[in-house]
């Protein structure tokens, strides 16, 4: 081998690395789906479609959120949800409503089922604040007759749900905390649906 090969080489190695200056942390990942308990509710005899739910400005990241004493937001980078939230709430609520039993069919954009009640939904706050997990859904709720013609508003809300949580909790307890307030919700949201169903 070239003698100035060997003699650079204690150099090169010295002032250079591959290894990271930081430890490798390794992400984790939460679920994100709260389930339905009890018996079905009462038929209403219509099918629903549930339109794609769109996310709040930050709500397509992944990463848990907090909210600090400033009023920062954080967005953990080695903590996040299996998907984008607003993706892992519309399967849950169309889960949740399926079970509900409240409709005849909850159907998906595309589907050719013929429905007479649409459900826009839009996440606006899934996070850790100071002491509390909380999770928000606004929802509209639209009818079109017999499936033709533009749809006409039945009602709107925004439905909100907090859980306490220990200022101790690591991040799976945040996690579990938040999916706890979103199955609050979701189980507000189906009754909302049903009494505006009902008017």
């Amino acid at each position: 081998m070239n003698r100035r090969l060997l003699l650079g080489l204690p150099l090169l190695g010295a002032g250079c690395s591959v290894l990271p200056d930081r430890p490798f942390l390794e992400s984790q990942r939460f679920a994100l789906e709260p389930r339905r308990a009890g018996p079905p509710g009462r038929r209403t005899r219509q099918a629903l479609l549930l339109r794609s739910m769109r996310a709040a400005p930050g709500l397509e990241l992944r990463g848990l959120r907090r909210v600090q004493a400033d009023g920062r937001v954080e967005v953990a980078p080695y903590e996040e949800w299996l998907a984008p939230p607003a993706d892992l709430t519309e399967l849950a609520l169309r889960q949740w409503l399926v079970a509900s039993g409240r409709f005849t069919a909850v159907t998906s954009p595309g589907s050719r089922l013929a429905t007479t009640l649409i459900l826009e939904t839009e996440l606006l706050i899934l996070q850790i604040d100071g002491g509390l997990a909380r999770a928000a859904v606004a929802a509209l709720l639209l009818t079109q007759g017999g499936g033709l013609g533009d749809p006409r508003p039945l009602g709107q809300t925004t439905v909100e749900a907090q859980i306490p949580l220990s200022a101790a909790a690591n991040a799976s307890a945040q996690a579990a905390a938040m999916q706890a307030a979103l199955g609050r919700v979701l189980a507000d949201l189906e009754s909302w649906l049903v009494s505006a169903i009902s008017v």
